[in-house]
C-alpha cells in the first residue's frame, strides 16, 4: 500500500542502539510536543503529564532510576536525544476536571450554559471509573497510552527513532522525579533521537504483523 501513513507506519520500529552524537532540531521537538498535547482523551480529561529529558543532568537522573532493575533500557537514557516520561494522575477528581471545563468554556468550544451539564455530566464517566478511595489510575493511565501511540506515528512522519520503555522502575522514577511528578505515576517512557548505524541490530528488518484477517473483522 502507498498511502503516506501506511509508509510512516512500516517505517516505524524500536531503535535498540541510539547514536547520542545525533540531537533532534527543537523545531521537531516542538512539533512533537505540540502534537503529544493534542491527542485525544476520554471526556477530554487530559490526565497526563509529560515530562521531557532533555538536558544531560536530567537524562543522568533517569538513568540512576534503572538501579535496581531493567538495566537492558540502561543505556537509552543517557544515549538517545531525548526521553520523555508519560505519567499520568491516578486520583484524577472533580476539581481536575474543571480546569478542562474551563479551558473548554475560555476557548469557546464549549457554549457557557452548558459548563455544568459538562462538569456534572462527563464526570460521571471518571466516577465510574473511580473506587472507594479515589484511584482511577487503571482509567487515567490508558488515557495517556492514547499520546504515546499518537507520539509513535507522529514521530515516524518526522523521520525520529523511538524505543517505547515499559521497562522502568515507576517506584524508583517516582522518587527521582518526584516534584516533576507531583503526584503522578510514570509507568512508560519513550527514548527518541537517531539510530546508531551498523550497530541497531532492529534496523530495517522487515515487519512482522499479524495478517489483517486474523486480527480485523468486518461485519
Amino acid at each position: 500500500m502507498s498511502h503516506q501513513i501506511i509508509k510512516d507506519l512500516n517505517s516505524r520500529y524500536t531503535a535498540k542502539k541510539y547514536d547520542s552524537s545525533k540531537r533532534i532540531s527543537a523545531e521537531d521537538m516542538d512539533v512533537l510536543k505540540e502534537a503529544i498535547r493534542l491527542s485525544a482523551s476520554s471526556i477530554n480529561a487530559q490526565p497526563w503529564k509529560f515530562i521531557v529529558l532533555e538536558s544531560d543532568q536530567a537524562k543522568e537522573r533517569f538513568r540512576g532510576t534503572f538501579a535496581n532493575k531493567h538495566q537492558f533500557n540502561q543505556h537509552h537514557a543517557t544515549e538517545a536525544s531525548h526521553v520523555i516520561l508519560f505519567a499520568h494522575n491516578p486520583h484524577f477528581t472533580k476539581d481536575d476536571y474543571k480546569k478542562v471545563v474551563d479551558v473548554e468554556v475560555s476557548s469557546g468550544h464549549l457554549p457557557a450554559e452548558r459548563y455544568n451539564d459538562m462538569l456534572n455530566g462527563a464526570y460521571g464517566f471518571a466516577e465510574s471509573n473511580t473506587d472507594e478511595n479515589g484511584f482511577n489510575g487503571h482509567w487515567t493511565k490508558l488515557q495517556t497510552y492514547i499520546a504515546f501511540g499518537n507520539a509513535l506515528h507522529v514521530l515516524a512522519r518526522l523521520g525520529i527513532d523511538s524505543t517505547p520503555m515499559e521497562g522502568v522502575d515507576s517506584e524508583l522514577i517516582g522518587e527521582t522525579f518526584k516534584n516533576e511528578l507531583d503526584g503522578y505515576v510514570c509507568d512508560v517512557a519513550l527514548a527518541i533521537g537517531y539510530h546508531k548505524d551498523g550497530e541497531d541490530y532492529n534496523y530495517g528488518l522487515q515487519k512482522a504483523r499479524l495478517p489483517a484477517e486474523d486480527v480485523i473483522t468486518v461485519l
